[in-house]
């Protein structure tokens, strides 16, 4: 962290295709609304990335006025992950980081590629309410 107390959030999983990709994204519209700008990173990946972000979770995510049509999966390594603050698994990793001073959390979520679109909404609400929910604690904890 700099002087400035910079947060960086890691939202990870196999392929960056889904689960990652929707909590990064709240994450973004989160750190703008809080108006956090340069006081919060956020990184997304996967350890196997896709080609590109599933379809049923671009359509899901448009409902909500946020286009991943742009974006392209990426791989990312323990040494990006291991400067987080915070990392959130998906609940598909096998992710191990040494960092002792990393917060991993797994969340647990079901995979939405190949499901209806309502199953891919239900992953998609339960996303944004511990997105915000790790805001919030962030924003609680600070002095």
């Amino acid at each position: 962290m700099d002087s400035k107390s910079t947060a960086k959030f890691g939202f990870v999983c196999v392929q960056n295709a889904g689960r990652s990709q929707m909590s990064a994204a709240f994450a973004e519209r989160e750190r703008d609304r809080r108006g956090l700008g340069d006081n919060m990173e956020i990184l997304t990946g996967g350890t196997h990335p896709a080609e590109h972000v599933h379809e049923e979770v671009s359509t899901v995510m448009q409902e909500r006025d946020i286009d991943l049509s742009d974006r392209t999966p990426r791989e990312v390594s323990t040494d990006e992950l291991e400067s987080c603050d915070t990392v959130a698994t998906m609940g598909c990793s096998t992710l191990e980081l040494d960092a002792e001073d990393v917060d991993v959390r797994d969340w647990a979520l079901d995979d939405p590629h190949g499901q209806d679109l309502d199953a891919v909404r239900e992953i998609r609400d339960e996303i944004e309410r511990r997105v915000e929910a790790l805001f919030d604690e962030v924003h609680q904890a600070e002095p």
